[in-house]
Parts: C-alpha cells; sequence; structure tokens
C-alpha cells in the first residue's frame, strides 16, 4: 500500500544526516532545504492516501497518479541512502586522514575537497529533481478531490510499538540471508575495534523492516548460544529509561539484586557486579533517544575494563542513524533497506565500508 510507504519514506527524511563539512555548507543547506520540501509534499498527500488507495479500484487516473507517487518516494529513499552512505564514508575519511596528513601533499587534499563536493552536488541534484516531479504530483491530487484522512501517524505514535522478546518462529522467517550472515560474522568474531573491548554493532532502518526479527534470528543461533556466557534482551523503546534498562540487564544475568534499588548510580553498581568478567551479548531493541548523556551513563560501566569481558557484543536496533553515530558505532553498522516492488534493491556502497 502506498501508505505505508510513504510512512515509511517519512521516517527516513527525519532521520536523514546533514551533519557535515565546511567546505560544502551551502550545498547541504540545500539538500536540507530539498528533503524538507520533499517532507512537506509527501504530509499534504499522506492526509489523502486513505480515499485515494479506494478511488484507485475504480480510476485508472487515481491508479496511475498512485503509481508515480510510489516511484518517486523509491526513487528518494535511493538518493537518501546515496546521500547518508556519502556522509558516512567522509567522516571515516575525515578520521583516518587525521592520523596520516602528514604525508598527505596539499594539491591532493584540496581535489579531494572538490571530489567530495562535486558527489555531493550530484546527490542534492537528484533530491531537487525528484522535488519537482513530487510537487507536480502533489498539485494533481486537487484535481480528484481526495477526502482527508482525520487520522495521521506522528513520532509519538511511531513509538508506541508493542513490547518485544527475543521469541520468534524460525520456521515463518524467510530473506534476509546477507544480513543474517553479516550479523553473525561481526557477534562470532574474536576481532573488535581498536581500543574498544566492547563492540557496538547498530541495524539501522525504517519500522517494519525486519530489524528486530533479525537481532531474534542472531540471539536464537546456536552458535551464538555457545560463544557468549550471558545473552541478554532488552526492549528499550522511548523513552530511554537508563535504571529500567540495567535492571533488565542485572535480571539477564539471573541475578535479583536489583529489586530493592531505585537509584542509578545503585543500580549501575549492582549491572557491574552481575557482568563482571562474563562475555555478555547484549541486545537493546528499539532505541529512539538521540540523547549522548543517557547512552554514556549506561555505556560506561558496561565497557569498564573488570566488568563485561573482552570480547562482548552490544547490538542496537533503531530507526536512526543519528543513534547510530552517538554510540560511535558507524563502522559497524548494518543498514536495512527497502525492497523494491519489482526487484530486490541493489547492495548500497556502504557495504564496502564495512
Amino acid at each position: 500500500m502506498a501508505e505505508a510507504l510513504i510512512s515509511a519514506v517519512l521516517e527516513q527524511l527525519v532521520t536523514v544526516s546533514f551533519d557535515h563539512t565546511k567546505e560544502a555548507v551551502k550545498l547541504i543547506l540545500n539538500a536540507k532545504k530539498e528533503v524538507e520540501k520533499f517532507s512537506s509534499n509527501l504530509e499534504a498527500i499522506q492526509a489523502v492516501l486513505e480515499d485515494a488507495e479506494k478511488q484507485q479500484v475504480e480510476k485508472d487516473s487515481v491508479r496511475n497518479w498512485l503509481d508515480k507517487l510510489n516511484d518517486v518516494s523509491y526513487e528518494m529513499v535511493d538518493v537518501l541512502d546515496k546521500w547518508n552512505t556519502e556522509i558516512l564514508k567522509q567522516e571515516m575519511k575525515k578520521k583516518t586522514s587525521k592520523k596520516v596528513c602528514f604525508s598527505i601533499p596539499s594539491n591532493c587534499f584540496c581535489f579531494g575537497l572538490v571530489h567530495k563536493a562535486t558527489h555531493l552536488h550530484r546527490i542534492a541534484t537528484e533530491m531537487k529533481e525528484l522535488n519537482e516531479k513530487l510537487t507536480l504530483i502533489t498539485a494533481q491530487k486537487d484535481q480528484f478531490q481526495f477526502h482527508q484522512s482525520s487520522t495521521r501517524r506522528n513520532d509519538e505514535q511511531l513509538k508506541q510499538q508493542l513490547k518485544t522478546s527475543s521469541f520468534v518462529d524460525i520456521s515463518k522467517i524467510f530473506g534476509r540471508e546477507e544480513a543474517k550472515a553479516d550479523l553473525l560474522s561481526k557477534l562470532l568474531s574474536d576481532s573488535s575495534e581498536e581500543g574498544k573491548r566492547v563492540l557496538v554493532i547498530p541495524i539501522v532502518g525504517m519500522g517494519g523492516m525486519g530489524k528486530t526479527t533479525l537481532a531474534q534470528l542472531a540471539y536464537n543461533n546456536e552458535d551464538v548460544k555457545t560463544y557468549f556466557e550471558k545473552r541478554i534482551w532488552v526492549c528499550v523503546s522511548d523513552p530511554f529509561d537508563e535504571v529500567k534498562i540495567a535492571k533488565a540487564i542485572i535480571r539477564g544475568t539471573g541475578s535479583n539484586e536489583d529489586q530493592n534499588l531505585t537509584e542509578l548510580d545503585e543500580v549501575l553498581q549492582c549491572m557491574s557486579r552481575c557482568i563482571k568478567e562474563k562475555q555478555c551479548l547484549i541486545f537493546l531493541d528499539d532505541v529512539w533517544t538521540e540523547d549522548q548523556r543517557k547512552w554514556e551513563s549506561l555505556n560506561l560501566p558496561l565497557i569498564m575494563e573488570k566488568n563485561c569481558a573482552e570480547g562482548s557484543k552490544i547490538v542496537v536496533t533503531t530507526r536512526k542513524e543519528r543513534v547510530a553515530q552517538i554510540m560511535g558505532a558507524t563502522t559497524q553498522m548494518i543498514h536495512f533497506f527497502f525492497l523494491r516492488k519489482r526487484a530486490v534493491r541493489q547492495p548500497s556502497s556502504l557495504d564496502s565500508l564495512k
């Protein structure tokens, strides 16, 4: 249905990253403006989608209009994927260049800036062209005299999802084999990022794409069960409650020491004792917060040298790439993409970053 697609695209538009270079400030601002316009147009269309879906059954003209809308929406998802991929690639190059900048000639540096701006400019131009198409589609909706829907999904409604658990019916799960193999490879690997005792692996994608299912499959994998001393599942959702999450981790280790604890510090101290020297695999499902302080207050006791054993892993599912950035885990990110309506979308260049 078009309604589900448009809702998903709006989610991705909200999470698209514009954090970046001083050299391309004007370009970044232009792209941000195009995304804001695109969001505004989609929201205007979203209000009449329910009626449009009904009318397409009897009216070819409405069906054609919805097809055009779907095509533009899928194309915009592709463009946003390319944009975020380029931003992540450049962030990684920036970190690398700091270590080797003494050996880079100034003319190469200038060439790199030009190439970077040129690539982003091409993507921003695609955004602008798609926006022009969507503006025409938005104007055309008036000729059908659609009735507006009284209900609208918003960010708060998106967060009010059912609680999740680690249980999954494996016999009913199909597809996403590549993502599953990638996640298992990361979990069962002895290697970790330099200087990090505990590896954080974010699974990022829009709602309904199967992030939680992928995490459940990994949690229940027999090799994973054998590899880790403790496996812990926590449904985080919103708000991000450090006390609640820490207590869930404590109970996941088999302890009930948290029963009479209420203060954050005493709960974190208890959590530290429960995970001490254990190789843990912790799943934090459905994380929304972009407050870095909240993450750090929970993360610090998990990664301290005398707590979780080296080789422990944290898997985070989230709709927001910003969450992965806050956790400093963009190089380990598993990005879930749309499955196209007629064909599976090609792997993004993000794959080359892994």
